[in-house]
Formats: structure tokens, sequence, C-alpha cells
């Protein structure tokens, strides 16, 4: 490898952290929104609110929020590895859980079973990089059931 190929892998790895590092600690609780802006176009995000999970509570997702940084604050789960659990109970408004915008309204499940937990952080744990692009194969089989 070239000093330069070498140079520009390293500069987007950092690269890539520092943007995942950043929007992950700029997260807000949905209070602190301020007038969210226009949400790009989403699968469902011009349809009706979301259906209610069981016992369910709406988050308003805030610029840099993440799926991850939503489920560690400690007024949702408290465990960023249950970030799943969102991802299921809104998937008809996320279509790639690495991407969800500002003004979106997710709903908080409150209520899954243990059983849905520990598929969740199984999910999470075993899921692999973020990265915005094709969905990942294993987002589509837990949102199926199969994983």
């Amino acid at each position: 490898m070239t000093p330069f190929k070498h140079a520009a892998r390293v500069f987007g790895i950092g690269l890539a952290a520092a943007v995942i590092a950043t929007g992950c600690a700029s997260s807000k609780p949905a209070g602190q929104a301020a007038t969210p802006a226009a949400a790009p176009a989403v699968a469902g995000a011009g349809a009706a609110a979301a259906p209610m999970a069981k016992a369910g509570e709406i988050y308003a997702v805030v610029r840099g929020d993440c799926l991850w940084c939503i489920s560690e604050q400690s007024n949702i789960y408290g465990n960023p590895y249950k970030w799943p659990l969102i991802f299921k109970a809104n998937k008809n408004q996320i279509r790639d859980a690495d991407l969800i915008y500002p003004g979106q309204e997710l709903t908080i499940d409150r209520d899954a079973s243990a059983a849905a937990i520990d598929a969740a952080i199984q999910h999470a744990k075993t899921r692999g990089a973020w990265s915005v692009g094709p969905i990942e194969t294993t987002d589509t089989a837990f949102l199926a059931g199969s994983r």
C-alpha cells in the first residue's frame, strides 16, 4: 500500500469515528428539541403517526441523534444495546437503522417481553458496523423475526 493510500485510509477511519462520536454525543431528550428541520423523504414519513406500541411513548428525533444514542438515555432504556427495540417499534418509518432524521417521532416500546429484549440485545451485539448504504440483511432478518 502506498503511503498516500495508507494516509487516506487512516484519515477516513478517523473521520468516520469522529462523525459517529459527534452524532451520539449531541443527543438531547425530546423536550429540548428546537424547531426540527424538515426530514428528508423516508418510507412512511408522510403517513399518519406511527401506531403506538404497547404502553409506548413518543420520542422526537433531534439533529445528531442515532438509535444507539436514544436507547442509552436513562429516560429511554438506559442501555444502548436495546436500540433494536426502537427500530422494530418504528419499522413503518425507519427504512435503515443507520438513518433517522430530525423531526421523526419514534415510538418507544415500554412493554417489550424479556425474549424481545434478549433478541434486540443479541442483534445489536452481532449486527456489525454502522454504515450508510445498503440496508444490512441482519436488520431485515431481525425485523422479520428470524433472528
